[in-house]
């Protein structure tokens, strides 16, 4: 009967909890974080969610008020929370920014006349530059599927690039 009645007195307990703290709680999250920190609302709930559970696992040992028990998980938690963000944000790359439209048609239009060039090399020379640029092949891969040395792979790469050059330039 005892234990039927201390779950019922603590249950009361993290209830009353809950409805005094939860809004001062809140108050501080938001303040911390910025009112606005879509983020605050979930930090707040689980500051509250994680103090019910330290207070039923016994971790509360009344040597403090419940207050400063509650303002110290708090203030944890907030300064994690920033530190996890700072991070996170030094980490974060710069997003490359977009080209220019003229920029993107100057790509377009040497990428097509690169494309008819390539056309007018000799097949061997494209069949080159196909699996070693497009397929990313090895020299010695491809000159295994081709069936010539390394040595001749990187002869007709540096050929293909220099007929390229020319063919382009006029």
């Amino acid at each position: 009967m005892d234990a039927i009645m201390g779950k019922a007195r603590q249950k009361i307990q993290l209830e009353e909890i809950f409805v005094k703290y939860k809004p001062i709680v809140t108050f501080r999250v938001k303040k911390s974080l910025g009112a606005f920190n879509p983020d605050s609302e979930d930090v707040a709930n689980e500051i509250i969610t994680n103090v019910i559970e330290k207070i039923k696992k016994g971790e509360f040992r009344g040597e403090s008020s419940v207050g400063t028990f509650i303002y110290t998980i708090t203030s944890r938690r907030i300064i994690d929370y920033i530190r996890q963000k700072s991070k996170v944000l030094k980490h974060v790359p710069e997003p490359a920014s977009y080209p220019a439209p003229e920029e993107q048609i100057e790509n377009k239009e040497r990428a097509e006349m690169i494309a008819a060039a390539i056309k007018k090399l000799k097949p061997k020379y494209r069949e080159v530059l196909y699996l070693y640029y497009y397929k990313d092949f090895s020299r010695e891969e491809v000159a295994q599927k081709l069936g010539i040395s390394p040595r001749r792979v990187s002869e007709r790469v540096n050929y293909s690039q220099k007929l390229l050059k020319k063919l382009i330039k006029t």
